[in-house]
């Protein structure tokens, strides 16, 4: 077997450029799957609205475009975060429920050195801050919508 040479310092930081590039992509979606998306729905469901009054045309379009925003951006965030596991060498597995796999344990090994990549990290982070504000927004602002 030959040894590979070291990658050229022109080669790792590209590498990194595209690493920092795949999680600022995965930060943005990841943000805007939960504030963007929906609030981009309801301004285009908006613009469709003819009169002041709510209607159930104008709730259709703002589901409908809510339904394709959201798949579209998991859709994207799927691929970033398998392209940035083939660029980095991340160990790739297969993407199923531990319940769902086969009992047969000669064929698979469960659950044996499984670890978060950094853009998965990105995504459990950004679900902690959207809790922790829904709950602060919720219980301790003032203007709470819980009875006094």
């Amino acid at each position: 077997m030959t040894a590979t040479p070291p990658p050229s310092r022109r080669a790792r930081r590209t590498l990194l450029a595209k690493r920092l590039l795949l999680a600022g992509a995965t930060a943005f979606l990841a943000i805007n799957i939960w504030t963007g998306g929906p609030l981009l729905s309801l301004w285009i469901g908006s613009q469709f609205v003819g009169e002041r009054r709510l209607s159930m045309g104008a709730i259709g379009i703002v589901v409908v475009t809510l339904v394709v925003l959201e798949l579209a951006m998991a859709i994207g965030m799927t691929w970033l975060d398998n392209t940035y596991k083939r660029i980095t060498g991340f160990p790739l597995r297969e993407n199923r429920m531990t319940w769902l796999r086969s009992m047969n344990i000669e064929n698979e090994t469960v659950g044996e050195g499984i670890r978060a990549s950094v853009l998965e990290r990105i995504v459990m982070a950004n679900v902690y801050v959207a809790v922790a504000v829904l709950v602060v927004y919720f219980f301790f602002l003032p203007q709470s919508p819980l009875p006094k």
